[in-house]
Formats: C-alpha cells, structure tokens, sequence
C-alpha cells in the first residue's frame, strides 16, 4: 500500500510539472488568474477537483 501511495505521488508531482516546463507563461498567467479568486471560488475548483478524481478512482478501480 505505501509503495502504491508513493508511486501515486511520484506522478502527481511528474504530472504538476509539465505545465511549468512547456508553458512557463502559461502557468504564470493561470496564477495571476487564481489570485484574483475569491476563496470560495478556489474552495468550489478544489472540491471539484477532488471529486472527479474519486470517481475516476472508482471508475478505473
């Protein structure tokens, strides 16, 4: 379970670090664009986020 939960890590971090390689002004341009969220915008896109990862989990489980 924990060399899973590494490995599940390891890509997450591989996978984050695409965008800031290919498009730098990209990345930095998504950034300004979150700073002027209010937090429950940000709240709201991390809650989505979490939830389509579960059923993606559950769907290729």
């Amino acid at each position: 379970m924990t060399e899973t939960l590494l490995m599940a890590f390891a890509l997450m971090l591989v996978l984050e670090g695409l965008v800031p390689f290919i498009a730098p002004k990209a990345w930095r341009e998504t950034f300004r664009r979150l700073i002027a969220m209010t937090d429950g915008q940000i709240r709201f896109f991390g809650l989505t986020s979490m939830l389509v990862g579960l059923i993606l989990i559950m769907i290729f489980r």
